[in-house]
């Protein structure tokens, strides 16, 4: 049996550590070992909130649009995106595009960020550049300067623009992003004005009296100024092609109002007797054919109409009173038009003389798609004799 005091001194010995274990460097690798457990332990808890932070809903209680200005860098980014409340933490979303999206480029522009929206779709939308469209439209018929005139006046393109030469542009509606140049627009309106009048001159009436693509336009200018009725387009281009056949004056009014202002497009008043026999290079009261150039951008009918025009033989038009025309193959007929005409104008200007004064209209803030002069036509200016040359 052991003594008391060997037991004790057995114990002792149990509980001193051997000199392995008292080693430094078994010391310090324990150490080492448990800092990097409590890291581990702590990376795997951070990884995990943050994996949490990324996909999780954002602050941004209803949808918002920010524009990211070219050359922002991406501390300059998330600070933005922070201040406009998009997401939380700036801090937060460049730790997330280090780590998840690294290497990939945040794009300028105007974004428009539904309520809620996660970092990661913060992200996805501006590497991808999903950026807001917008349309703008270009009626048809409008100068060059006039379009030029409407692009430079709209914020959401920049840049001075060259002017591009008469009836080289399509008018449409086009889609196009804040910040985009507007010679680009020009650009593309002129791609697709030279692409449609290519297909078109290609499935032409064989029988037109046209030389060349560039005659098409020039006459389709004309029919888009003289009629603001589709379904007219192609009647009114028959009497232009039938005068051409026949070698007769077009006489077409706002042949005239060009002449004289150019790509302003606006007479601002009637035309007159004079404004009629002077000669200009437009003037198709006074010259033969078509003039040199066109005298607005046609659209896509009014060109589709020249390239294949009505089957008639009309060789005038005049106003009829309810915003379209009336056709005759005889100056006889026509005069009888032009004669109902001037009786529908007469009344309508008795019935505005009777009525009470009423409060000035204002000027539209743009030229309509197309503006036929009431009572204009081919030979049917009321201030013109109603013959033919």
């Amino acid at each position: 049996m052991a003594t008391p005091e060997q037991k004790a001194a057995e114990q002792a010995k149990k509980r001193r550590p051997s000199r392995g274990a008292s080693h430094p460097a078994v010391v310090i690798g324990n150490a080492i070992f448990t800092i990097l457990l409590f890291l581990a332990v702590g990376g795997g808890i951070a990884a995990w909130y943050g994996q949490q932070q990324y996909a999780a809903p954002g602050p941004l209680a209803q949808e918002k649009t920010v524009v990211i200005p070219r050359g922002s860098g991406t501390r300059d980014i998330a600070e933005l995106l922070e201040r406009e409340g998009i997401v939380k933490n700036w801090m937060l979303f460049v730790a997330s595009q280090q780590i998840a999206r690294r290497g990939e480029q945040l794009q300028a522009g105007e974004y428009e960020f539904p309520a809620g929206i996660s970092i990661a779709k913060v992200l996805n939308t501006l590497i991808e550049g999903h950026v807001v469209n917008h349309q703008i439209t270009i009626p048809e018929g409008l100068t060059t300067q006039q379009i030029v005139d409407r692009l430079n006046t709209n914020d959401l393109l920049t840049g001075t623009p060259r002017m591009p030469q008469e009836g080289t542009l399509l008018p449409e509606t086009y889609r196009v992003t804040r910040g985009m140049k507007r010679d680009d627009l020009l650009a593309r309106m002129s791609a697709d004005q030279q692409k449609l009048v290519r297909d078109l001159w290609a499935k032409r009436d064989p029988s037109l009296p046209l030389k060349s693509p560039q005659e098409m336009v020039v006459l389709a200018s004309i029919v888009e100024e003289e009629t603001g009725k589709g379904d007219e387009r192609p009647k009114v281009a028959a009497v232009f092609i039938n005068r051409l056949n026949r070698k007769m004056k077009l006489q077409s009014d706002p042949t005239i109002i060009y002449g004289i202002v150019g790509g302003k497009g606006s007479l601002g008043r009637s035309i007159t007797r004079t404004d009629i026999a002077t000669a200009t290079p437009y003037n198709t009261y006074t010259i033969d054919g078509l003039p040199p150039g066109p005298i607005g951008n046609p659209g896509k009918d009014a060109l589709a109409a020249v390239a294949n025009p009505a089957k008639t033989r009309d060789l005038y038009f005049v106003a009829d009173g309810t915003g379209g025309h009336a056709f005759a193959e005889t100056l006889d007929q026509h005069n009888r038009n032009v004669a109902k005409w001037r009786e529908i104008e007469a009344s309508q200007k008795a019935n505005q003389g009777a009525a009470p004064a009423a409060a000035p209209v204002p000027a539209p803030a743009a030229p309509p798609v197309s503006a036929p002069g009431a009572g204009t036509g081919t030979g049917t200016n009321p201030a013109a004799p109603s013959t033919s040359n």
